[in-house]
């Protein structure tokens, strides 16, 4: 009879406190202490088996061994995913879903979210010139948020603008374990979704007609594998998770700017863009600075994977913040060099900001490429096309919060537009991005 090799086990009785204290510190550095990439641990009193890595990551997104169905924390599915939302399904049903999100990421709405972006960022920057200083991470949001909804085919008034931001950020900033924030977020996303629900009725009947290829035309239509239309609440939920997440992009976007203030030889790499630089640079910040810091899933049959016992049902724990500065798969993993991704053909599971993977038939995001098409854009705005300052202010980030950002948000002073430039690399290139299953 093979002998199963047994688990570590982190000190603690239960670890929650612990995780919501350390924040995206917590799985590293019990996994350093304990001197193994799995560990168990308790989490709201239930048995869960933590992992980190490429290897970890590959059976981790095996949809034989795990399932989505009962794993993420009942207070994220009011907030940030929503309740029935494409997260938590498995299967063809999750499969059918998926379908449906990918049929709005063609190269060709790529592209268009990507110029309606930087077109709201330009509109911006001609009131930054005007302002005595600018917080950009507040600015971004409602840049984001105004693009993004345009891109989906929403229907919003200049008086909606300043709500439906706050509330996307609301949902965005509420998985991180603040009773309050949790509470904001859920509210938000209830107020979100009602208003969508109304919007997807007018689709409906006939009211409003969006472009066919929008994102609110393409889930108001959207069937079941049995054929029926959506339910109007899962209609609501499967729409704002088309867009919802962009918002999120400002907080990695704040990062990019960060680093191309504290690594200034950044700044002419970017300007130059030899090598399509700017995409190598986006990859890093999205490696390098912390974002989403776990997934969860539970199993679906028992198995067992390197030696270790996976039971039916048991709760385990990917850490993506890990798993992106591994030793093993990463060289100099602590330092933030964007040329590792030069020429980069690394595995689908050693790179998981967004989870890992086939975007296609697997839990990788599906808005990936248009998040990585948004950030190298913008900072090759920030670079080229505009000339700030960078006052003195706290930049550090506390590791403890999910989501992080620097302290002061980022300020910049002393905006200006540098209107002379015949030509415009940002709204009149075609995007060196290529659209493909993996994104290197």
């Amino acid at each position: 009879m093979k002998v199963k090799t047994p688990i570590p086990k982190a000190k603690e009785l239960d670890s929650t406190l612990s995780l919501i204290n350390e924040g995206f510190d917590f799985l590293p550095s019990r996994r350093k202490e304990l001197k193994s990439d799995i560990f168990e641990t308790r989490l709201l009193g239930q048995k869960a088996v933590c992992i980190a890595g490429e290897k970890a990551a590959a059976v981790f997104y095996d949809n034989k061994y795990f399932k989505r169905k009962g794993a993420a924390p009942k207070p994220l599915k009011k907030t940030l995913f929503g309740e029935g939302g494409v997260h938590v399904r498995d299967g063809e049903d999750h499969h059918h879903q998926k379908r449906m999100f990918l049929s709005m990421m063609t190269p060709e709405r790529l592209e268009e979210v990507k110029r309606m972006a930087i077109q709201e960022l330009d509109a911006k920057v001609d009131q930054w010139e005007t302002q005595d200083e600018v917080i950009l991470l507040d600015e971004l949001e409602e840049v984001l948020s105004r693009a993004v909804m345009h891109w989906a085919g929403l229907p919003f008034k200049e008086s909606d603008v300043k709500q439906r931001t706050q509330e996307l950020v609301a949902m965005v900033d509420s998985f991180g374990g603040s009773v309050n924030r949790l509470k904001e977020g859920a509210k938000a996303r209830k107020s979100h979704e009602e208003w969508l629900e109304g919007i997807i009725k007018e689709i409906r009947s006939g009211v409003y007609n969006p472009p066919p290829y929008t994102a609110a035309y393409i889930v108001a239509h959207q069937k079941t594998p049995e054929g029926k239309l959506l339910d109007l609440h899962t209609a609501a939920v499967d729409l704002n998770n088309a867009y919802r997440p962009m918002i999120a992009t400002a907080y990695l976007i704040v990062f990019g700017a960060m680093a191309l203030h504290q690594y200034p030889e950044t700044k002419a790499k970017m300007q130059a863009d030899e090598d399509n630089y700017s995409h190598m640079f986006a990859q890093e910040v999205r490696r390098y600075y912390p974002f989403a810091p776990a997934m969860a899933a539970k199993v679906k049959k028992d198995f067992v994977w390197h030696g270790y016992h996976f039971k039916k049902n048991m709760l385990v724990i990917l850490d993506l913040y890990g798993t992106n500065r591994h030793p093993d798969s990463w060289d100099r993993p602590e330092e933030f060099v964007p040329e590792r991704f030069q020429n980069w053909k690394g595995s689908p599971f050693s790179f998981i900001p967004q989870g890992g993977g086939d975007h296609h038939m697997g839990h990788r995001c599906a808005g990936e490429w248009m998040t990585v098409m948004v950030m190298q854009s913008f900072f090759k705005y920030l670079a080229t096309n505009i000339r700030y300052t960078v006052p003195d202010q706290d930049l550090t980030y506390d590791m403890a919060r999910m989501p992080t950002m620097p302290k002061s948000h980022f300020v910049i002073r002393d905006v200006q537009k540098l209107r002379a430039r015949p030509d415009n690399v940002l709204f009149h290139e075609q995007s060196q991005t290529v659209v493909q299953s993996r994104v290197h």
